[in-house]
């Protein structure tokens, strides 16, 4: 995530997250070869490529961030490679480009302010837009889930990655508005949620906040995105290769921690990473750097407000094999 202004190719078009964390835990160094999972305005590529004799190969589904970025690739050839995938297919991307481990991995996850920007892309309800939310352009949008999905779905969904408790009552409300006219505005949608909320903010935040978050993450399945990221970094870090991950909210944080406790070997619980009890379990393939999650600094606050919810954890990875994902869903 970042915070937008406009710029050529070769002024910084926005202020990335944490920067100076992300740079200290990568620690790029001449030679080295990176992987920038989410390369959004490309504010973590050109820091690493800026530190002098590195190589990055940025990932990101966007077709709009895959444009906007040629000037860059330009540039920096041939030390920026850029692809138009989603970072859970960066084990396989790299192979297929001839690569077979590399030093660094960053993943910034959640919508960029690019994207938040752009009413066009139906990702906030700031200012009116299509009711869109889609990263890839491709796939199911918000509007056939609210229009389409029955009520139940719809409630779950707003509940299970919206972290939304009224999501029933929204979902009733979705249903009922939509017999008449099929939603199809963000500004129609916000609204809605704020009649159910009676007009009344929780927290200082617009109450449709939580059912936007919710149909996004649902729309560009986001959490499984988290996941296979993590298991694709893993198997593609070579021993001592740092693994830094920038997170937005509850959700992400949560799946983020658990995979490094578990990597790490500080995770007694169970879960669809480790093995049963009555099955040896993997050697540790990650060390933890930070026990506690980084949060950004107030002079970055006052410059970024959107970045008042990051959490950053890092890892480093070990010499033990990445760890079985079979059978995971």
């Amino acid at each position: 995530m970042s915070v937008g202004g406009g710029s050529t190719a070769d002024t910084p078009r926005h202020i990335p997250v944490m920067l100076p964390d992300v740079l200290d835990a990568l620690s790029p160094k001449a030679g080295e070869t990176f992987i920038d999972g989410t390369f959004g305005a490309g504010g973590y590529t050109r820091a690493i490529l800026e530190a002098g004799g590195t190589h990055v190969i940025a990932f990101d589904r966007d077709p709009t961030a895959i444009e906007a970025g040629a000037g860059l690739v330009a540039a920096f050839a041939p030390r920026l490679t850029l692809l138009h995938r989603p970072f859970g297919d960066t084990a396989a991307a790299i192979e297929e480009i001839g690569i077979t481990a590399v030093d660094g991995v960053v993943l910034d996850i959640g919508v960029s302010s690019m994207q938040i920007d752009q009413a066009e892309r139906g990702f906030s309800f700031q200012s009116d837009g299509p009711l869109d939310m889609r990263m890839s352009r491709e796939g199911p949008s918000a509007a056939d889930v609210v229009n389409g999905f029955d009520e139940e779905q719809i409630a779950d969904i707003i509940y299970e990655y919206g972290e939304e408790r009224r999501s029933r009552a929204i979902a009733r409300a979705i249903v009922k508005a939509r017999a008449v006219a099929p939603l199809t505005r963000t500004k129609e949608l916000a609204d809605l949620v704020l009649r159910v909320f009676h007009g009344r903010k929780e927290d200082g935040r617009h109450p449709a906040t939580r059912t936007f978050q919710g149909l996004r993450i649902f729309v560009n399945d986001e959490l499984g995105e988290l996941e296979r990221g993590l298991a694709g970094a893993e198997k593609i870090l070579r021993a001592g290769g740092r693994l830094v991950v920038v997170t937005f909210h509850s959700l992400e944080d949560r799946i983020v921690k658990r995979f490094m406790a578990e990597r790490s070997g500080k995770s007694d619980q169970g879960s669809r990473y480790l093995p049963q009890k009555n099955i040896q379990v993997s050697p540790p393939s990650f060390r933890i750097v930070n026990s506690r999650p980084l949060t950004p600094q107030k002079g970055e606050l006052d410059v970024n407000p959107r970045a008042r919810s990051a959490r950053l954890r890092a890892a480093i990875r070990t010499d033990a094999p990445a760890w079985s994902t079979a059978g995971r869903s």
